[in-house]
């Protein structure tokens, strides 16, 4: 059995830059994109927020819905966040517990 695999979206700020990506280790990831250990997109552009994730068995199934959200429009990613983060509050401290 695969361990857990994860889809996220972190964003600058509410309705600001977003990012998404794909992971098996959220905690350890999302703590790489705020200390500015991974370079690129995410530093450049100050995206530290962890502000919307879906877990899923498999990494393939993880891969599969981070690039169909990747090709959504904007609005879209908007409201998917919204749906579970309504105040776009950034829920890396609830997972890094």
């Amino acid at each position: 059995m695969e361990k857990s695999s994860y889809v996220y979206i972190l964003a600058s700020a509410p309705y600001g830059v977003l990012y998404i990506g794909v992971t098996s280790d959220l905690i350890k990831r999302v703590w790489q994109h705020r200390g500015g250990v991974t370079g690129g997109f995410t530093k450049q552009h100050r995206v530290k927020q962890l502000v919307w994730y879906e877990i899923h068995a498999e990494i393939l199934q993880a891969i599969t819905r981070e690039k169909q959200i990747k090709k959504w429009n904007r609005d879209w990613k908007v409201n998917l966040i919204q749906e579970l983060n309504p105040d776009w509050r950034d829920l890396y401290d609830e997972i890094a517990r």
